[in-house]
C-alpha cells in the first residue's frame, strides 16, 4: 500500500527470484540458495529483461515478469541450465533497494512537547530500539532483550549511519532512521543476523542523554518568600521526593511510604549529586534536581535503577537543623509588668500550639481546652522545652523552635511526632506558681518554733506517726507558715519528709531522729 521509493537505474537491489521455464519446469531460485540475489540496475550485470523488469518496483513488491529470448540469453542459451532461444518467466519479489548517493533518512513520528536538551557528538543515551530490514522483517530488538541500548554518541561505537540518525533527539522522542548498507555494515553484513548490502531501518525511542562533562541541574519549583536560612555542608534535611527516570518512569518515592527521606547532607551519606543539589535550600522549597549517572549510581546502577541512568528528583523540603543549633526563641508580646521571671523550680501553667516547621499541627491545649502544667527543670517536658520556658512572664507569648537533639530525638513519639522532627511550639504563659529553693520540697515561711517536735507529737508520747506529721505540716501550709514545693502530690511530698525523718524506717518518728535540713550532717564529697 505504501511505496515511498522505486526502483531508478543505477540503484543497487536485493530481490528473490523463482525462474522457470513455460511449462513450469524451475531452472534457478534464490531460494534455494538462502540467500538473495544482490545487483545494481541498469549497469550491464543483469539480462536486458530483468534490467529493464526491475524499474519501477517497491519493496515487497512481488512481480511476475516474462523475458522474451532476445533479452535473455538468446540463440546461446546457458550451457546445461537454459537452452537456446528460451522465453523464461521470473517470480520477483524485491526486498532492499539504495543508491550510492544515498544518506541517512530521519522521521520523527513523536516529538514530545518540551525538549530542553538534544543528543550533541559524545553524550551518552540510553535507548530503545527495533531493527528491520526494508522488508519489515525484524533482525534484532532492544525490547525483546528489556534491556535499553547504552552508548556514546559520534565517537565511532556505532555504525555511521546510526551515530549520525541519533543526532538532535530529545529525550521521549521516537524517530525511524533508514541507513545504506555503506553506513552501516556493508558488503559483508555482521556475519550473523544481517546479511550483505542490507538497508536498515531502526525505530529507535530515546530514555536517556547526558554528557560525562554534565553537574547537577537544579529548578527550583517553589521558594517561600520568607527563607530565613539555607541548608549548608552539615545540616540534617528531612525532605520528601518523587525519583524518576529522564522517560518519567517512577523509580522510588518517599510519598508512597509515608515518611520523609531524613539524612545529613555534605558528608556523603547521599549520592554525589544530591549532596550537593540539597545545598542552599528553604525549608518549604520544592525543587527539581538532575543528576547525571557519574554523580548518580554510575553504569552499574542499583535495585530498579538500570545502569548509566540519569536520575530526576523532586524533592520537598520539610525541615532541617544542624546538630550545633540551639532553641530559638521570639517573644511576640510581653505584659507592662514582665518583673517576675519564671526559674527552675516554678509551676507554670501555659497554653501551646505545636508544629512541625511546615506548619504540620501536631498538638494544641487550646483545642483540648486546659492548660498544660509543669514544674520547670524537673524533667516533665523535652529539654528543649523547659529551656525555652524560662525567663517568662505572665501573659508573655513566644514562639520556641526545637531542634531533635533537644526535642524527641531520632526516633521521635511513635504516632505523633516524626523522627529527627524540629518542633514550633507557639506558648502563652498564663500563670506562674513560684518553686521552692533547689533541693528543698517545703519550707517555713516564719521562724521555726524551738519545740517543733513537741508541737507535732500531741498525744506527748514521745513518738510522731505519719499521720499525725501530715496533719500538722497541712495546717501549716493551710496557714501560710509552711509552703510545700507547687506542681507535685502533696501527700507525696509529705510521706517522703516522714520517711527521711523515720531514719530507722519503724514506721514512727522519735525526738532522736528528728533533726531539720540544717541540722542534717554534711556530704560534700556528695
Amino acid at each position: 500500500d505504501e511505496c515511498p521509493r522505486t526502483v531508478r537505474s543505477g540503484d543497487f537491489v536485493r530481490y528473490h527470484y523463482v525462474g522457470t521455464f513455460p511449462d513450469g519446469q524451475k531452472f534457478d531460485s534464490s531460494y534455494d540458495r538462502d540467500s538473495t540475489f544482490n545487483v545494481f540496475v541498469g549497469k550491464g550485470q543483469l539480462i536486458a529483461g530483468m534490467d529493464q523488469a526491475l524499474v519501477g518496483m517497491c519493496v515487497n513488491e512481488r512481480r511476475f515478469v516474462k523475458i522474451p529470448p532476445k533479452l535473455a540469453y538468446g540463440s546461446e542459451g546457458v550451457a546445461g541450465v537454459i537452452p537456446p532461444d528460451s522465453l523464461l518467466h521470473f517470480d520477483v519479489l524485491l526486498m532492499d533497494i539504495w543508491n550510492s548517493e544515498d544518506q541517512v533518512q530521519v522521521h520523527t513520528y513523536f516529538k514530545p512537547p518540551s525538549c530542553p536538551r538534544t543528543i550533541q557528538v559524545s553524550d551518552f543515551v540510553r535507548y530503545h530500539y527495533n531493527g528491520t530490514f526494508l522488508d519489515g522483517t525484524l533482525f534484532d530488538s532492544s525490547h525483546n532483550r528489556m534491556k535499553t541500548y547504552d552508548t556514546y554518541v559520534g565517537i565511532g561505537w556505532l555504525i555511521p549511519g546510526m551515530d549520525k540518525g541519533l543526532l538532535g533527539m530529545c529525550v521521549g522522542e521516537k524517530r525511524i532512521i533508514t541507513i545504506p548498507p555503506f553506513l552501516a555494515y556493508g558488503e559483508d553484513g555482521d556475519g550473523k543476523d544481517i546479511p550483505g548490502q542490507a538497508s536498515l531501518v531502526f525505530d529507535v525511542a530515546l530514555l536517556d542523554l547526558h554528557n560525562p562533562k554534565d553537574g547537577i541541574s537544579v529548578e527550583n519549583k517553589v521558594v517561600p518568600e520568607n527563607c530565613e536560612r539555607r541548608s549548608q555542608s552539615g545540616d540534617f534535611l528531612r525532605y520528601h521526593y518523587n525519583g524518576t527516570l529522564l522517560d518519567g518512569t517512577l523509580f522510588d518515592s518517599s510519598y508512597s511510604r509515608n515518611r520523609t527521606f531524613d539524612t545529613y547532607i555534605g558528608q556523603g551519606y547521599v549520592i554525589a549529586g544530591m549532596d550537593e543539589g540539597l545545598l542552599g535550600v528553604c525549608i518549604g522549597e520544592k525543587r527539581r534536581i538532575v543528576v547525571p549517572p557519574h554523580l548518580g549510581y554510575g553504569e552499574d546502577g542499583r535495585g530498579n535503577i538500570p545502569g548509566s541512568a540519569v536520575l530526576v528528583f523532586d524533592i520537598h523540603v520539610i525541615d532541617f537543623h544542624n546538630p550545633s543549633d540551639s532553641i530559638s526563641v521570639t517573644s511576640h508580646y510581653k505584659p507592662p509588668d514582665c518583673s517576675v521571671l519564671s526559674k527552675k523550680g516554678d509551676y507554670l501553667k501555659y497554653h501551646y500550639n505545636a508544629s512541625l516547621l511546615d506548619g504540620t499541627l501536631l498538638d494544641s491545649t487550646w483545642n483540648l481546652g486546659k492548660t498544660y502544667n509543669i514544674v520547670l527543670g524537673s524533667g516533665q517536658v523535652v529539654l528543649g522545652m523547659d529551656m525555652g520556658l524560662r525567663e517568662m512572664c505572665v501573659g508573655e507569648k513566644r514562639t520556641v523552635i526545637i531542634p531533635p537533639h533537644l526535642g524527641y530525638g531520632e526516633a521521635g513519639a511513635d504516632g505523633e511526632v516524626p523522627g529527627s522532627a524540629v518542633l514550633v511550639f507557639d506558648i502563652e504563659l498564663l500563670e506562674l506558681v513560684a518553686g521552692l529553693p533547689e533541693g528543698y520540697m517545703f519550707i517555713w515561711n516564719d521562724e521555726v518554733s524551738s519545740n517543733l517536735f513537741e508541737e507535732i507529737d500531741k498525744d506527748g508520747n514521745g513518738e510522731v506517726l505519719l499521720e499525725e506529721f501530715s496533719e500538722y505540716i497541712h495546717a501549716q501550709v493551710a496557714s501560710g507558715k509552711g509552703k510545700l514545693a507547687p506542681g507535685f502530690d502533696a501527700e507525696m511530698i509529705v510521706k517522703n519528709m516522714f520517711t527521711n525523718q523515720d531514719r530507722n524506717a519503724d514506721g514512727k518518728v522519735t525526738a532522736e531522729e528528728f533533726k531539720l535540713k540544717d541540722q542534717e550532717a554534711k556530704h560534700d564529697e556528695l
